[in-house]
């Protein structure tokens, strides 16, 4: 090809212009770390925080749809619109408003987040600390809802699971 260097020894890393490429930053990253070729990322926190953002934006859009089709549902037939409603007092429901609930607060935390990293000059800097911040405020919040809303739940309907 013309214009990429070509190596006789793959273990070399390349100089010159050929870090441009991204294959070749990272060699050069992974080189005498102990990580194989190509894996930058071995799952850490920051990872699955990526996919936990992903997860709840997709639950919540999920959620949304649905509740769209539900609210729809009066247009059609009042009595199958109060049929789906009466569905979302019965108790195990609390459960799914919790799992609602906490999928938006996450996800509108961790938006900050990512707003403050890309956004504040500091940000990329600070983002492990923002990070248990955001933990830390999730799990606060989480709790003091979980227990009110499920102690309001449950036990006003005096209803267990």
């Amino acid at each position: 090809m013309i214009g990429v260097p070509q190596f006789r020894d793959r273990r070399r890393l390349p100089q010159g212009p050929a870090l441009d490429f991204p294959a070749a930053q990272a060699a050069r990253f992974t080189q005498g770390r102990g990580l194989k070729r190509g894996s930058l990322y071995r799952g850490a926190v920051g990872q699955w925080v990526w996919v936990a953002h992903r997860i709840s934006g997709v639950a919540i859009f999920l959620f949304l749809f649905v509740h769209i089709l539900d609210t729809a549902v009066i247009r059609i037939s009042p009595a199958a619109y109060n049929q789906i409603i009466g569905m979302y007092h019965a108790p195990i429901m609390a459960l799914g408003e919790l799992v609602l609930v906490a999928a938006v607060t996450f996800h509108a935390l961790n938006g900050v987040r990512i707003i403050l990293i890309d956004y504040w000059s500091r940000g990329a800097e600070f983002q492990q600390h923002m990070l248990y911040i955001l933990i830390g405020v999730f799990v606060i919040l989480m709790s003091v809802f979980a227990f009110i809303h499920l102690g309001n739940t449950l036990f006003h309907q005096g209803a267990l699971l």
